[in-house]
Order: structure tokens, then C-alpha cells, then sequence
């Protein structure tokens, strides 16, 4: 079993920068895939960024490039991830998440991850 603890959201007014982290711990791997997904109300679930031990792959999106930056710190068992330029379009719940494996593609789809932390809240004011 693996439990994956996410902190640093918040409230910040737009423009702003927030930093999330996410721990993980239990059975992890180094082979794992971490990942971060949000949740906007009333909205689905929606890929952000996944960082891919141990060569370090990004997978990334389109609105996430130049604003998002996704790393880890393998030592730790932590993954961050770090947005600038926040806009309140970002507001949602951020969740962590580990998929024991997943490639190409799988690896944006939610249903590819085994794992899930609670959430973290960041709300952008305008």
C-alpha cells in the first residue's frame, strides 16, 4: 500500500505562485510514475503534469507548459509541483497520484493510477 500526503495549496490572488507537495510513503517504488491531477466544481478530473522515475520523464500538458513545473526529489519520496502565473481558472482541488506503471498516453488518464492523496485546495482570487 502506498499514502500519498499533499500540502502547500491555498488561497492566493492571481498571478500568484503556490508550491505543492506531495509525500509519499508505504510501498513505493522507484519505477512509479507520480503525477498530479485537479478537480475544478462541477467539473471532471483533469490531468496536470507526471514526473517518471528514475529517468526523470515529464509528461506535460499544453496549459501546463511555461506555467507549471512538475520535479521530485527521489531521496525524499516527494513530488512538487510548482505554479506561477495563477489565474483564477486554476482554482480546484489538487490531488497526487502514483501508478505503479503506466507509458505514452496512459499515463494522462486518471484510471491509470493506482494511488491518490486526498486533495489539496488552491483557490485563485481575481
Amino acid at each position: 500500500q502506498v499514502q500519498l500526503v499533499e500540502s502547500g495549496g491555498g488561497l492566493v490572488q492571481a498571478g500568484g505562485s503556490l508550491r505543492l507537495s506531495c509525500v509519499a510513503s508505504g510501498r513505493t517504488s522507484d519505477s512509479f510514475v507520480m503525477a498530479w491531477f485537479r478537480q475544478a466544481p462541477g467539473k471532471e478530473r483533469e490531468f496536470v503534469s507526471a514526473l517518471k522515475w528514475p529517468a526523470k520523464y515529464i509528461y506535460d500538458t499544453d496549459s501546463a507548459k511555461g506555467r507549471f513545473a512538475i520535479s521530485g526529489d527521489n531521496a525524499k519520496n516527494t513530488v512538487y509541483l510548482r505554479m506561477n502565473g495563477l489565474s483564477p481558472e486554476d482554482t480546484a482541488v489538487y490531488y497526487c497520484a502514483a501508478a505503479a506503471s503506466c507509458s505514452g498516453s496512459g499515463c494522462y488518464a486518471s484510471a491509470s493510477y493506482d494511488y491518490w492523496g486526498q486533495g489539496t485546495q488552491v483557490t485563485v482570487s481575481s
